[in-house]
């Protein structure tokens, strides 16, 4: 898998509610060893509180990727891409949509949101794995990214 020395690691924001689903994404992230530091947030309200360092949050880094459900407690996906795409300070980081919806107008809208990528979860174990290997070989060994903003 790809390496970078440790003080050039992007952080990972998943915003997840699912304890299974946050624990499968460990054990990829442990299987492929993938070193980036993965953060959660487990509604919409604490993703917008790490990404904008409010609260208990307020020495979070900044996240070079976010990987964000949709269905999520407190304030939907949607709200929470909405509002990152809006924020001047937030706008550039790249959000991976990682949701159980197959509906074609929760794609399109997600796009039209300015989500960079939309993924269904697959239910299977190791293919979700596989997905998580394929999220992080893609936006850390292909794409260039925006550079981190302090």
């Amino acid at each position: 898998m790809l390496s970078q020395p440790a003080d050039d690691l992007i952080h990972i924001l998943l915003v997840e509610d699912s304890p299974t689903d946050v624990m499968i994404t460990r054990e990829a992230f442990d299987y492929y060893k993938l070193l980036n530091p993965l953060h959660v947030a487990e509604d919409g309200v604490a993703a917008m509180e790490f990404l904008r360092r409010e609260g208990r949050h307020r020495d979070a880094p900044r996240p070079g990727l976010v990987i964000l459900d949709l269905n999520l407690p407190k304030k939907s996906g949607r709200e929470v891409l909405q509002e990152l795409k809006a924020d001047p300070d937030l706008m550039n980081i790249p959000v991976v949509v990682l949701t159980t919806s197959k509906s074609e107008e929760d794609v399109a809208k997600t796009y039209g949101l300015h989500a960079n990528c939309y993924i269904t979860k697959p239910v299977d174990f190791t293919r979700f794995v596989e997905v998580v290997r394929r999220i992080s070989e893609f936006w850390f060994g292909v794409v260039t990214l925006p550079p981190a903003r302090s």
